[in-house]
Parts: C-alpha cells; structure tokens; sequence
C-alpha cells in the first residue's frame, strides 16, 4: 500500500513539474504572438505603400528595361523556393502543414525546384520528400532577428539567379486567419516580368490626387523594387512565426488541459487508496481490542 501510495506522489509531483513547464512556455508563446502581430500589422500598411507607390512607377515609365529584363534559357526552366517552418518542436502539425503543401506545389512542376528551408523541422520533412535541398536557415528568435535572415535569402537567391541556378522564386509559410487558426499560402517573389507590372500598374489609387514621382524615375523604381522584395520576405517570416506561436500555444492549451485532467485522476486515485488504507488501519485496530475485549472477559 504505501509503495503505491509513493508511487503515486511521485507521479503527481513529475506532472506538476511538467505543467509548471507547459504554463511558461504557453506565456512565451502568447508574449511572442504579440510583437509578431503587431510586426505584421505594420508591414501590410508599408507593404501597401510600397505597391501604390511601384503603380506610380510602373504607370509613367511604361515596361522599363530593367522589368522587361529576361533570362535566355536552354532547356527546362530552374525554379526556387524557401519554405518557412520552424526550429522547435511543440507546435502542432505547424510544420506538417506547410511541407505537405509545399511539397505538393513543388512536385507538381514540371521542372525540378530547389529549396532553401527555414527551420530544422521543416528542412527534415522536405528531405524525405527528395526534394533538391539548396541550405538551411536558422528561425528567427525576435522581430529584430528577422532582417538578417532576409539579407540572406536576398543575397543567396541573387547568386544563384546571376548564376542561372534559377528563374523563379516562389515561398511558402502559414499565415495566421483567427485565433490560433493558420493556412499555408505561397507567393511568387520573382521573376518581376511583364504579368507582375501589369497587375501592380492596374491598382487604383485611393485619392482623387495625381500621384507624381519626384526625381529620376528608374532610381526611385529601383528602390522602391528592393523594398518590395525585402517587405515581401519581411512579411512571409513574420507571418509565419506568428503561426508558429498561435500553433505552440494552442498545444500548451490542450497540453496543460490534458494535465489538470490528468493530476485530477491521479489525486482522486492518491485519495481513495489513503482513505482506502486509513480504513484498514482503523479496522485493524477495531478488530485488536475487540479480540482483547473478549479475552479479558
């Protein structure tokens, strides 16, 4: 009896332990979700602002040379990905998701894609798929991580791209829709080709004011091209990370909900057998001085 009863001390101390560990990481996970929305929110305003401002461009200066810009290929087209997962375990089917879909995308191209992947996670799942896997990036830890990371997507895709490795350059991650509830998406990043001048060229302007471009057009449409591909990559990793936070602190919800049932059954049981052996005591004793009683008389 009191092994059991040990046992069960010990059960309930390791899973009071654990869910101590669950709670702090669930209050991790909400505090990061914070910053990352709040991140998020301020480059779809800046991401606008980028686009109106390319429409101006694009709208004065026609198809630029340095638009209508066009790789001569020989043979099959080289096309690139980077696919944002994560680091860490504890965060669900976050990773599951988005190399499922990526992983279907990618396959169904005619032509043999690259990857780069962004998290250890992701980079293992995209491996025993047998896609060609260009390198590994390590996951942003923080808002202020992100911009390295960009600078060097940007960097090794523009290698490869002057290199003619590859023509295309698309991305894949999760992002948030309500609450803890993420969906993959993708993005064509590159080729900036005569489809995606058209369709930024055809954007309304929000005001009755003629917008005018101050300056030499092709240098402003030159920075305003770097910005549009940096706050594209920008807002892919922040999405995502926001995604993975939403999705680690659904599973410490469900984890440390499945350990306050837990720790209920375990001191239910913990009490019944105390009260259990408590009463054989008792009735031990009972029996004792009943058995004296009787002999003494």
């Amino acid at each position: 009896m009191s092994e059991t009863t040990a046992s069960l001390r010990r059960k309930i101390s390791g899973a009071g332990d654990l869910q101590s560990v669950v709670r702090t990481m669930k209050a991790v996970a909400a505090s990061s979700i914070g910053q990352y929305e709040k991140s998020v929110r301020a480059l779809t305003d800046y991401y606008r602002a980028v686009e109106l401002g390319l429409c101006v461009c694009l709208r004065e200066n026609g198809p630029a040379p340095l638009l209508a810009e066009r790789k001569k290929q020989t043979g099959a087209s080289a096309i690139g990905a980077v696919v944002f997962g994560s680091d860490q375990g504890l965060v669900g089917q976050f990773n599951d998701v988005v190399a499922d879909y990526a992983i279907k995308t990618l396959l169904a191209l005619p032509d043999k894609p690259k990857v780069w992947a962004v998290g250890e996670r992701v980079h293992a799942r995209l491996a025993d798929a047998g896609l060609q896997l260009l390198g590994l990036f390590t996951v942003p830890s923080s808002v202020k991580a992100i911009i390295p990371l960009v600078g060097q997507i940007l960097m090794e895709s523009e290698t490869r791209r002057s290199q003619g490795e590859i023509t295309e350059l698309h991305l894949f991650y999760n992002r948030p829709t309500s609450g803890s509830v993420y969906a993959p998406v993708s993005q064509r990043l590159l080729p900036l080709d005569e489809s995606w001048r058209r369709k930024l060229a055809e954007l309304p302007w929000p005001t009755k004011n003629l917008p005018e471009v101050m300056g030499s057009g092709t240098a402003t449409l030159r920075a305003l091209i770097r910005e549009y591909l940096f706050v594209s990559l920008f807002r892919a990793c922040a999405e995502s990370l926001a995604s993975e936070n939403a999705s680690r602190l659904a599973a410490m919800q469900s984890a440390d909900k499945n350990i306050d049932e837990l720790l209920e059954e375990l001191n239910r049981t913990f009490h019944r057998l105390r009260q259990s052996g408590i009463d054989e005591e008792l009735f031990d004793l009972i029996s004792g001085f009943e058995a004296l009683t009787a002999e003494e008389k």
